[in-house]
């Protein structure tokens, strides 16, 4: 009989759950900030591009025209937004580590934070999780509108009590050593393009 079908296993991990403290509310955590910046946009770009990322503020025009321009030598171009067609969706990957074979992926994030230049991304934005680690270059839309003041305004956002799977991400992936030399790329994506762009379904003036 293998470990794995033990009696004594069972019978400890079925005392564990039965032995279980009763939920508890999370706690409240307070407003360390009380002054909001005065300008989101603009701490939110300086915060990208201190991590090696790119703000676009301009209107991009034609998405396609743009990407060709920007990435000549990509040939995939995974859209998961419904602005753009790309040459395939997030749908159509068959395994995970498909996703390792994307040029460029576009997507749309529904918050960034200012103190740290960061954007959301969940499950929803995604689709397939491993796109935000394994393309090679990510071009993100966001709504200026929808750029909150800090960490903690950002954990607010109902995405990190309803979503699955949800993440901030600060930069293209980077790797700093002992001497505090930050080298960018390193274990994930090449590059991180935030582009200005409100949502199409927006409600919020």
């Amino acid at each position: 009989m293998s470990a794995l079908q033990s009696p004594l296993r069972n019978s400890i991990l079925d005392a564990v759950r039965k032995n279980q403290p009763p939920p508890q509310p999370m706690p409240k955590i307070p407003r360390f900030h009380a002054t909001a910046p005065d300008d989101h946009v603009t701490l939110f770009s300086k915060g990208v591009a201190r991590m090696a990322g790119v703000v676009i503020a301009d209107d991009v025009g034609d998405m396609d025209s743009f990407l060709r321009k920007r990435y000549p030598d990509a040939k995939v171009f995974c859209s998961a937004i419904s602005e753009y067609e790309g040459t395939m969706r997030p749908s159509s990957l068959n395994h995970w580590s498909e996703a390792s074979a994307i040029d460029v992926c576009v997507l749309r994030s529904p918050m960034g934070v200012a103190e740290t230049g960061s954007i959301l991304l969940s499950d929803i934005e995604l689709q397939v999780h491993t796109i935000a680690f394994l393309a090679h270059d990510l071009v993100v839309l966001l709504d200026p509108k929808e750029i909150v003041d800090n960490i903690h305004s950002a954990y607010e956002h109902p995405y990190f009590k309803s979503r699955p799977y949800s993440l901030l991400m600060t930069g293209p992936s980077g790797s700093g050593d002992i001497g505090g030399i930050t080298v960018h790329p390193a274990q994930g994506v090449k590059t991180l393009t935030v582009i200005f762009s409100p949502s199409p379904t927006s409600k919020r003036t």
